[in-house]
């Protein structure tokens, strides 16, 4: 499982979409505060501040009454994590691991990361989505200023699968690398699609090892037929998904793409990704840039198929980082992630072929400069192997 398994389909789960910090962090910490047995958290980003201040209150307190709680925190994205919570944390029975530390010998293998982003609490409930636990997804104390992000809410059998893509991750992240594992022979078979409500499929990506998160992606928007709504902070995908995004568009397919606006933590990526933008305009693709905060969201919409979690689908996440996402088929979830798609739509600035052109010079430069670089770079890492 660690690089290659796929997981099926399974029936009889419910889903609840919680949009931003505010509404999301605050049933998260309840459901470790009624935790009984096992906590198990997987996270990129961890830093200190508020939102990790009232993280730790829960965590700690479920440690001291008996329940076994374990971290697994990138070992790159938990650097702004101080030593003292570190050794709070190892003080009161929580178990710490970290993935891929760095280090001078590896050279680009710190590259890879862990990307996930994971909530399991006795088995009973999960959550799944994009947030970190650092101040730019929630202040407590000031509600109003935060990443715009989601996470989704789970309950039922699919809980399993989650736990053993933990639990799996939890043992390897000290013994195997995984650019020690063989590249595989072929892609993945990914489940066929099923029709029905409360179904649930763990998608995930182990680097180049394993990818059936894309596979799965491109399977459905090559099959779509209303609709594609594909929501992502660092626009950068693969050749394949932006052509299956132009063949839908020109085969009448909704296709709708909601990226960042100026509001980026990474600017330069959001200047190598609009070079997409020219060709995608001309078949037909809509583009939205969200104007309210940085959207951090990492959710597609085909037809009623939904996918929600870590993965950016860009060619540099699927090179190096270990993703997951859920993948649903559920009426309520769907109706869910379409309302919030479209009060992002509103809440956003349409950019059509005649503005892109009419951009003032210097932005045209900031592009080309950009997108010159991560062309460049892809180039040499694919000479690379």
């Amino acid at each position: 499982m660690l690089a290659g398994a796929v997981f099926p389909w399974r029936s009889d789960n419910q889903f609840r979409l919680l949009i931003d910090g505010p509404e999301f962090f605050p049933p998260m910490l309840d459901a470790i505060e009624r935790a009984e047995r096992r906590v198990d958290l997987e996270l990129y980003l961890v830093e200190d501040g508020a939102c990790l201040d009232r993280l730790l209150e829960p965590l700690l307190r479920a440690a001291a009454r008996g329940v076994r709680v374990r971290c697994l925190f990138d070992g790159f994205g938990c650097l702004k994590m101080s030593q003292a919570n570190r050794d709070r944390m190892t003080a009161a029975g929580v178990e710490l691991r970290l993935y891929n530390p760095l280090s001078l010998r590896l050279r680009l293998r710190n590259l890879h990361r862990d990307h996930r982003k994971l909530l399991l609490v006795d088995g009973c409930i999960g959550y799944v989505g994009g947030t970190g636990v650092t101040d730019e997804f929630w202040r407590p104390d000031e509600p109003d200023v935060h990443w715009h992000e989601v996470m989704v809410e789970m309950t039922g059998p699919l809980l399993q699968d989650w736990q053993d893509l933990f639990d799996t991750q939890w043992v390897h992240c000290l013994k195997r690398r995984i650019w020690q594992l063989p590249l595989p022979s072929g892609a993945p078979r990914i489940p066929v699609l099923p029709s029905g409500s409360g179904l649930g499929r763990v998608a995930y990506a182990a680097a180049r090892q394993h990818r059936d998160i894309l596979h799965s992606l491109l399977r459905n928007l090559r099959r779509a037929q209303t609709r594609i709504w594909l929501a992502t902070p660092y626009f950068l995908p693969t050749g394949k998904v932006r052509r299956a995004l132009i063949r839908a568009a020109r085969r009448g397919v909704d296709v709708r793409l909601l990226l960042t606006s100026r509001n980026t933590d990474h600017p330069p990526v959001r200047y190598a990704g609009q070079r997409f933008y020219p060709r995608l305009l001309r078949a037909g693709v809509r583009i939205h840039e969200y104007q309210p905060h940085f959207s951090h969201l990492k959710m597609v919409l085909v037809d009623d198929w939904v996918s929600v979690g870590s993965c950016n689908f860009d060619h540099w996440n699927l090179r190096w980082n270990l993703e997951a996402n859920l993948e649903a088929i559920d009426a309520a979830l769907s109706a869910q992630v379409q309302a919030c798609f479209e009060r992002d739509f509103q809440d956003s600035i349409e950019i059509d072929i005649k503005s892109w052109y009419a951009r003032p010079l210097h932005l045209r430069l900031y592009q080309r400069m950009w997108g010159w670089l991560d062309r460049l770079l892809v180039n040499i890492f694919n000479r690379g192997g």
